[in-house]
């Protein structure tokens, strides 16, 4: 039996209760509506529930997912989706008029970025999905932790294998023993993706030119969570923006953090820039929260890429872009306040954890709060960024590219990054988008400049 993932009514509308909780709405009598039918939970980390539910609470589920947004939000004025909403809060949003050149050395960061964002990925692939207890007893298992290396399933006793297994998707080609060249990952198709965007339609794209190269380039079987659903309702007849709220649950959760990068690295100096072209890209299948997360990394990048700016800087810049009562710009500031006061850094994670725990471990509030509190804590190094970004849990994989991505550009060069990382990449990347499977990394560093000088 085919179960298709991240689409089946009745897996979503837990999702969306939950999602009503935490935007202000008063999802309580639709809750018990679903309780007492029957209705199961959302999944807690898979993408779907093992067996689907009868035709009765499928259609309860999808009339009840549109009883759900029809509800008013108690935190839609302070967190708005619309640009103009989005600017008009934030005080500090960057001046136009204060943009640099590109640097000199930009190609040469680029070249870095890329292959930061594979190395902190591949770092995160194993262990994606897994509890945080479970990603340190598998590190401590084999002396790697704090973690400084790639996890290893040599040394591991069997009973730690089974109680806390490998991803399944990633334990054949991530674990340090078998990693030949960066495999497959969303974190590295979306960026791709976006420099054909760029290529394609200029950096003056349209969220509709967003929908289009995905149609054309992008398998839906590639796509997860937000990004399935919004490919499904485009299927469907819905057209941008709506494509991010119909029976869309995963709205604010990180996918649309994960493709930002490519909108401040082709932005140096230029955060208002990158993060208004972040908010384009977003809109096709996130809103609020969702969307800040991208336009905050999308400004923490181009703040970085001038060479100018310190990690510091580069993640007080990020959040001029962000509406500063949000739940996400809240959280990004008390991770860094916790970055800044605590030397252990397991112990700003068990904080987060504490202080996030009713967030699924895609949402983009936590995980955007770990990615700056791994930069801050690290004082942006390379290693310290991804070991500490994967360790914290959540979006392993995610978050370590992300932090990846910030802390390789900082470093300026690839030959600035640690061999023991880049080395395993072999320069050659998998992917199933366009024709870049087998590129080294050098080639979208080399497309992404010459989009970054584009007039």
């Amino acid at each position: 039996m085919l179960r298709l993932t991240w689409v089946q009514p009745e897996d979503l509308i837990g999702h969306e209760l939950r999602q009503a909780h935490q935007d202000g709405r008063r999802p309580t009598a639709v809750e018990k509506r679903w309780q007492a039918a029957g209705g199961p939970e959302a999944p807690a980390r898979a993408g779907a529930s093992p067996q689907p539910a009868s035709r009765y609470l499928r259609q309860l589920a999808e009339d009840l997912l549109d009883e759900l947004a029809d509800l008013p939000s108690g935190l839609a004025d302070r967190e708005p989706t619309a640009l103009a909403r989005i600017r008009s809060l934030c005080p500090h949003w960057p001046a136009p008029d204060r943009v640099p050149g590109p640097p000199a050395d930009l190609q040469s960061r680029l070249h870095a970025a890329w292959l930061g964002r594979a190395v902190g990925c591949l770092l995160g692939k194993p262990v994606e999905k897994l509890p945080l207890t479970g990603i340190r007893r598998l590190a401590r298992a084999t002396g790697n932790w704090p973690l400084n290396a790639y996890f290893t399933a040599r040394g591991v006793p069997q009973p730690l294998l089974d109680a806390h297994p490998w991803n399944r998707r990633s334990a054949g080609t991530s674990l340090a023993e078998n990693i030949d060249g960066m495999p497959e990952d969303d974190d590295l198709n979306y960026p791709l993706l976006n420099l054909l965007l760029l290529q394609r339609h200029t950096r003056s794209f349209t969220t509709a030119d967003v929908a289009t190269v995905w149609l054309d380039e992008l398998p839906a079987g590639r796509t997860f969570t937000a990004e399935r659903v919004a490919y499904r309702n485009l299927l469907t007849g819905i057209e941008p923006p709506h494509t991010a709220r119909h029976r869309n649950p995963f709205r604010e959760w990180i996918g649309a953090l994960i493709r930002a990068d490519v909108h401040g690295w082709t932005n140096p100096g230029d955060p208002a820039a990158a993060a208004e072209q972040a908010h384009r890209d977003a809109t096709f299948t996130h809103t609020a929260n969702g969307v800040y997360a991208a336009m905050f990394t999308a400004a923490t990048i181009a703040a970085a890429a001038t060479g100018t700016a310190d990690v510091h800087t580069s993640l007080r810049t990020g959040l001029t872009v962000v509406p500063p009562h949000s739940r996400l710009a809240e959280a990004v500031r008390h991770a860094v306040r916790l970055a800044e006061t605590h030397e252990d850094f397991d112990t700003v994670v068990d904080e987060l954890h504490a202080r996030h725990a009713g967030y699924h471990w895609v949402h983009a509030v936590p995980n955007t709060a770990l990615i700056a509190a791994a930069l801050t804590h690290a004082d942006g190094d390379f290693n310290g960024s991804i070991c500490r970004a994967v360790s914290g849990g959540w979006d392993t994989d995610s978050n370590g590219a992300t932090a990846g991505s910030v802390a390789a550009l900082l470093a300026g060069a690839p030959t600035a990054l640690p061999e023991r990382w880049t080395t395993p990449l072999k320069n050659r990347l998998a992917t199933s988008v366009a024709d870049f499977d087998g590129t080294g990394f050098d080639t979208p560093a080399r497309l992404t400049h010459r989009e970054a000088i584009r007039p």
